[in-house]
């Protein structure tokens, strides 16, 4: 698929015929990412030549989306996780309608927010990035909008004329669809996500969020300690770093840390246990938070050999 895809974008990004590239959802369902057994059967058997070639093309094809020089229109109508933002959130126009669910949940099976996520969390208001991309909370509906997966909401029921009218005009039609944002239901929460999730290190965000006490500071730190320790820290780090980076640098320092972390113990235990035995039971090592070694997780951003 993800060749399939490159191509496409390819040839009708060069194609002088094609005004707009348009991606569409199937029957609810956008892209539920990655084929993650197929890389953990390659892990378990030490084969890290299927994680370095599935990663490598994948991400070229999130650069080339991000490198058309004509509209690309992803429409977001159901559920868009992991792999699929990346087949979204480079586009020029991300439309979600009310049926839109996004998320990266990497961190439940101990990988990492990638295919330019650590480009485009770093990007969202204040540090709800940061919070998505640790905690693998799930957006839906207009709040995509809100926090920057999406760049307009339009009722589901407005798609088929919507589609019809991009391919006819292009999308200047989309703001006569695009419908006003009903508040983002987060609101009343982003002043503890910017002030916990805006800390300078997990151990910043783990104390914050207990120190506040409340209902939703309890919930995220429950989210996080039900996730890889290691892949929260990891996560934190590359996101942290992807600030500074433009999109091809994020993708760049993502295969490098891809190649490790997917033949790693610990995702293979994370897939294990959440994927293929299903026992949903992983026994993460080190099991706490308050337990990863910052030496750890230092080496895996020390500069690789070519």
């Amino acid at each position: 698929m993800v060749k399939t895809i490159r191509a496409a974008v390819d040839e009708f990004g060069a194609d002088p015929a094609v005004h707009v590239i348009l991606v569409d959802t199937l029957e609810r369902w956008f892209c539920s990412g990655g084929d993650v057994r197929m890389l953990h059967a390659g892990a378990v058997a030490g084969d890290a030549s299927i994680a370095e070639s599935f990663f490598g093309l994948e991400y070229a094809m999130n650069q080339a989306i991000a490198d058309l020089r004509k509209p690309y229109v992803a429409i977001i109508n159901g559920l868009c996780m992991g792999g699929g933002v990346g087949i979204s959130v480079h586009g020029s126009h991300r439309i979600a309608t009310e049926n839109a669910l996004l998320a990266m949940p990497e961190t439940g099976i101990a990988l990492f927010p990638d295919v330019g996520a650590s480009y485009a969390l770093p990007r969202m208001p204040g540090a709800l990035g940061m919070y998505l991309g640790l905690t693998g909370a799930r957006v839906t509906g207009a709040d995509a909008v809100h926090t920057g997966f999406a760049t307009h909401f339009v009722p589901s029921g407005q798609i088929a004329a919507l589609s019809a009218a991009i391919v006819r005009d292009g999308v200047t039609a989309i703001a006569e669809y695009a419908a006003p944002l009903p508040p983002f239901t987060l609101a009343a929460e982003r002043e503890l996500i910017d002030r916990a999730f805006g800390q300078d290190s997990v151990n910043g965000i783990i104390a914050t969020l207990e120190a506040d006490g409340g209902s939703f500071a309890k919930a995220a730190l429950a989210q996080l300690r039900q996730h890889s320790p290691s892949s929260v820290h990891w996560s934190f780090e590359i996101i942290r770093r992807g600030a500074a980076r433009d999109l091809a640098g994020c993708l760049a320092a993502e295969y490098d840390l891809v190649c490790q972390i997917a033949m790693s113990a610990e995702f293979i235990e994370g897939v294990r246990a959440l994927l293929v035995d299903k026992d949903k039971s992983p026994k993460w090592q080190p099991p706490r938070l308050e337990d990863v070694n910052p030496a750890t997780i230092a080496a895996l951003f020390a500069p690789r050999p070519r």
